[in-house]
């Protein structure tokens, strides 16, 4: 399987014109098929394809509600859909369109055809994520940032309301960096920055985990899923593989490389916590740890 080529899901209750679509698109892209609308919704969720090829006539879950189940996924509200259908009225044509659709083709259709809009969207949803990818990266670490976090935040607080279950963050701040900022220079502060940033996303392992540069010498470790014990573990590892690191700092007062001090916290977000509250409870752990001295975690479970 080549995972460099982009996903196409072909959604249509008759077999024949899910071979001829097949057909034609199997040697550019990596084709997947439903039969059916609520398998169409579950397989989008499960491979998350580039594109979808969608019919609209479908026993129990037409094509249009499938679309409208798909966009109100926030991890799947991107993806470029393509309506196909035996229907050639225009206020058809129209209302697909106005719902968001990026193109509309009628049966029968020309399979030569089909490939070029294809290629085209695909061509444009590869523009389209590179110029995304290149948005969510602080310019200077490469890692997410802020604003991504903000996203993130939102999306993951969410998704545990609705899952019950649980949310971590930890935010990490460079023990007096304007001290460091202010003896070595801004060259090397960069430098520190960097590497500070790798070391956080490298000790991050899960798909789902976000390290994010949240402002000037701090950062924001997103942890879906991840309890106390967990959330123990992760920064602890933080601090020690940034201690390892060993980047001279004799001006600093917790130590004489570059340490980090941190704030952590588990929750278990409900309709009755606002995400703004937690953050500054996390944010209140890291002014304690730098009140106790620095170059440590000060982490608990979020009372609220």
């Amino acid at each position: 399987m080549d995972l460099d080529k982009q996903k196409i899901l072909i959604v249509d209750d008759m077999p024949m014109n899910i071979k001829i679509l097949n057909e034609v698109l199997q040697e550019d892209y990596l084709t997947y098929y439903a039969t059916g609308g609520k398998q169409a919704i579950e397989m989008t969720s499960r491979i998350v394809p580039d594109l979808i090829l969608l019919d609209i006539i479908m026993p129990e879950v037409n094509g249009y509600e499938v679309y409208k189940t798909i966009r109100d996924e926030d991890n799947l509200s991107d993806i470029p859909i393509i309506f196909i259908t035996a229907m050639d009225d225009v206020i058809d044509e129209s209302y697909g369109l106005n719902m968001g659709a990026v193109d509309y083709i009628t049966k029968p259709f020309n399979p030569l055809i089909v490939k070029l809009r294809v290629k085209n969207q695909l061509e444009l949803k590869r523009h389209r994520d590179f110029l995304s990818k290149l948005a969510a990266k602080d310019g200077l670490t490469g890692i997410a940032n802020r604003r991504t976090f903000d996203d993130s935040y939102r999306k993951e607080w969410t998704r545990a309301v609705r899952m019950k279950s649980t949310l971590s963050l930890i935010l990490i701040d460079i023990d007096y960096f304007k001290l460091y900022n202010d003896s070595y220079g801004h060259m090397q502060g960069d430098i520190c920055l960097k590497k500070v940033a790798e070391t956080l996303q490298g000790c991050l392992k899960r798909p789902a985990d976000l390290a994010a540069r949240y402002g000037g010498e701090e950062f924001v470790c997103l942890l879906p899923e991840t309890d106390i014990d967990g959330l123990a573990q992760i920064g602890n590892n933080i601090r020690a593989s940034i201690e390892a690191l060993k980047i001279p700092h004799e001006y600093s007062l917790a130590s004489n490389c570059v340490t980090v001090s941190m704030g952590g916290s588990e929750a278990r977000p409900t309709t009755d916590i606002l995400p703004e509250t937690f953050l500054t409870h996390v944010d209140e752990l890291l002014y304690r740890s730098k009140e106790e001295g620095r170059n440590r975690l000060k982490h608990d479970v979020f009372p609220g």
